[in-house]
């Protein structure tokens, strides 16, 4: 329960940090995630929220009967006052498809069946009918449709090209969930192409502005200070979940934490690590490094792993969204700009100011007087060696 609250905090703080998205996914087992229906999760973030855009970060497909699924994102639009956002997977976790009695051979290609009839049920299609070997539909048509004309869609992308080509094949966004690992930083330099590739083939458009790539990272004012605060919580999150709950392929143990750390997030934005555990400044350049190296994609997405305590977690995201952010939506240029136009005219500027000043000054007779004495006393204690006292909102103390 207390859980479920500090992740509405989280996307309270978030949108009230003027972040765009929030996207979270189904898991029935692992012990470690615990939101088992995206959509019920996130029609409570929504009386929590204002601005922010809520999507399923994914429904599993082949979990669902398409109808249901077609129905709950809906309500979840109309919930939300048109904020919803559906992001379908063929589910993350072998065990969750052991649970249902799924053959994880059958996910991918379950998906794809699922997405297609989705689709046609949000557009409002005549009625329909249509049967396959695990769902039946008979006459169907939603009664309801979503708030958004054009809701914002995503199919999750991880190594196999399969995800993108689903995209491709229905013109829609992508999610590359991999992108905090090794191998999935060196397989989004071409995934891309096999959205394209597949848009091509089905008579599909796909934008890059709807390309989402998932970041690991945790950020305070100074990296050692972001090394000591992620450092256990990482070392914890790697060694029971990935290794000894997971047992992901290539994952292995790690005893020092120090030296995890050094594998994860080392070298900063220039190095070889899969994540950012530093300053803005850092993520900036690894952000900036990873659209150079993808060939550009739309969307970040911070991926929230609790590797700190919730207190620096959430002072993260708040650095997030006051440096990061404007950082790279240019619009720290125009503040930078006139700053350095300030510092390369200051002479002239800086002693326009100042002759205007004395110009109002000499013309009342006691303010050019009072002029006179302090310019004579600080005179004085020029010649004498004694420092001039200055106290904040004051000037020189009176004798």
């Amino acid at each position: 329960m207390l859980q479920f609250q500090r992740d509405l905090k989280l996307v309270k703080h978030l949108d009230g940090l003027g972040f765009e998205e929030f996207w979270c996914g189904e898991h029935h087992s692992s012990g470690w995630e615990t939101i088992a229906s995206p959509e019920m999760f996130l029609a409570a973030a929504a009386q929590h929220t204002h601005r922010i855009r809520l999507g399923t970060g994914v429904t599993s497909l082949p979990y669902h009967h398409p109808f249901n699924v077609a129905q709950r994102i809906v309500q979840l639009d109309l919930m939300s006052n048109g904020r919803a956002m559906f992001g379908s997977g063929p589910g993350a976790l072998p065990s969750d498809a052991k649970t249902h009695g799924i053959d994880p051979t059958l996910l991918r290609d379950r998906q794809d069946e699922a997405l297609g009839v989705i689709l046609r049920l949000l557009r409002g299609e005549d009625r329909f009918s249509y049967e396959c070997d695990w769902f039946e539909l008979h006459d169907a048509k939603l009664q309801l449709l979503p708030v958004q004309a054009d809701m914002p869609m995503a199919t999750a992308s991880s190594i196999s090209p399969s995800g993108m080509t689903l995209a491709g094949k229905y013109g829609m966004g992508a999610l590359s969930i991999a992108s905090n690992s090794a191998d999935g930083l060196d397989a989004l330099p071409t995934q891309w192409s096999f959205a394209e590739e597949a848009a091509t083939k089905h008579g599909q458009t796909v934008d890059r502005a709807d390309w989402r790539v998932l970041m690991a990272f945790h950020l305070a004012e100074t990296e050692e200070e972001a090394r000591n605060q992620a450092v256990d919580g990482l070392h914890r999150w790697h060694n029971e979940y990935n290794v000894w709950t997971l047992g992901r392929p290539g994952a292995e143990h790690v005893d020092d934490k120090w030296d995890l750390l050094e594998r994860t997030a080392g070298g900063g934005a220039s190095g070889t690590g899969t994540s950012v555990i530093g300053t803005p400044d850092q993520l900036v350049a690894a952000i900036r490094n990873l659209q150079e190296v993808t060939g550009g994609f739309g969307v970040v997405m911070g991926f929230a792993h609790d590797w700190a305590n919730p207190e620096n977690t959430l002072r993260s995201w708040d650095l997030f969204a006051r440096y990061v952010i404007p950082e790279l939506r240019g619009m720290t240029v125009g503040l930078r700009e006139s700053q350095e136009y300030l510092n390369a005219n200051r002479d002239e500027l800086m002693g326009g100011a100042g002759r205007a000043i004395m110009a109002k000054v000499m013309e009342n007779e006691r303010a050019a007087e009072a002029m006179q004495i302090t310019a004579g006393r600080m005179a004085q204690r020029a010649e004498s060696g004694e420092q001039s006292e200055f106290r904040p909102g004051g000037g020189i103390p009176e004798e």
